[in-house]
């Protein structure tokens, strides 16, 4: 039974780091939304089977957290962003996809190296492969944002990477309940705000490529 139990955390940490990639390869915003989604269903179902195994009943709550939020919310108030300021859906790139996918096997193989290697004698059996897909999910964000122009695919990507940072959280023997909470409403909030921030820019500029805006700002220079 010990080991079905860390077969299923392992294989619902591993499918977030393919979704993971999965976000890299998309080319329309519309995809990458519904992706974005899919990684928050199997983040909802990696917490609550990470409650399951440590009896630690408090992470049913952050699963149900991001069950709402992150697979109900936040998608759908993305479409409509999306919708309302007219964005363009092609999702620009600052590399083509072949060297981004390149680049996200490479720090998912860093990722594996390094975390087994440092928590080698230090963490329990189901902390030390889930803290390594973890910090792959975190790096794959990270890529994200920095290989995409658009201001709403950065968005995903940051928010991707903090479904890295929760998926550590809960691997570690997760945080007490007022942290989980704390968090994910200063994320909410983040949203809030960067959200509105695009829409100004979108208002401003009639774009939200950052390229495009990095142009405008030397043009005035």
């Amino acid at each position: 039974m010990g080991n079905l139990v860390f077969d299923i955390a392992h294989l619902l940490a591993g499918l977030q780091v393919l979704v993971s990639f999965l976000l890299l390869y998309q080319d329309r915003l519309g995809a990458l939304i519904r992706v974005f989604a899919l990684q928050a269903v199997l983040l909802a179902l990696s917490v609550a089977w990470q409650a399951y195994a440590q009896d630690a009943p408090h992470l049913y709550v952050t699963a149900a957290i991001a069950l709402i939020f992150k697979v109900l919310i936040i998608p759908v108030a993305l479409d409509r962003m999306v919708v309302r300021l007219g964005i363009h859906r092609q999702v620009e790139t600052v590399v083509s996809v072949g060297p981004t996918m390149l680049a996200g096997i490479g720090l998912v193989g860093l990722s594996l190296v390094v975390m087994l290697r440092v928590t080698a004698g230090e963490a329990d059996a189901l902390a030390r492969e889930d803290l390594a897909f973890a910090l792959s999910v975190v790096l794959l964000g990270l890529l994200m944002m920095i290989t995409r122009r658009n201001a709403v695919s950065q968005i995903i990507g940051f928010m991707s990477l903090e479904n890295g940072l929760i998926l550590a959280a809960a691997g570690a023997r997760g945080m007490p309940l007022v942290v989980e909470i704390s968090v994910a409403f200063s994320v909410l909030i983040a949203f809030i705000v960067i959200g509105s921030f695009v829409f100004r820019i979108r208002e401003r500029f009639d774009t939200v490529d950052v390229d495009a805006l990095e142009r405008f700002r030397g043009g005035r220079g």
